[in-house]
């Protein structure tokens, strides 16, 4: 997918507008959960995502999404990762 498929694919499932978010080269997060929903497209590298012990690659065109509060780590690959990040939050 590209950028423009991305944005018009956020905007009819009433995401925000996106912002940039670069990783480090062979960086790894931990065990963690966001406070939101998100939906992001690969511009650059790759990121593996680990969710109750599965792992998937995502790298350039490839969009990934996580839950609210979904528990996942990280890990990004030798050039590091950059991706547009949209971020929900749910209200009640």
């Amino acid at each position: 997918m590209n950028k423009t498929q991305f944005l018009e694919a956020l905007s009819q499932s009433g995401y925000p507008e996106p912002v940039e978010v670069q990783q480090p080269p062979n960086g790894h997060l931990a065990d963690h959960a966001h406070p939101f929903a998100v939906k992001a497209l690969v511009i650059d590298g790759y990121i593996e995502i680990q969710i109750q012990g599965a792992s998937k690659r995502y790298g350039v065109g490839d969009i990934f999404a996580l839950e609210f509060n979904q528990t996942h780590s990280e890990t990004y690959g030798p050039l590091g990762v950059k991706y547009l990040a949209s971020r929900k939050l749910l209200i009640n």
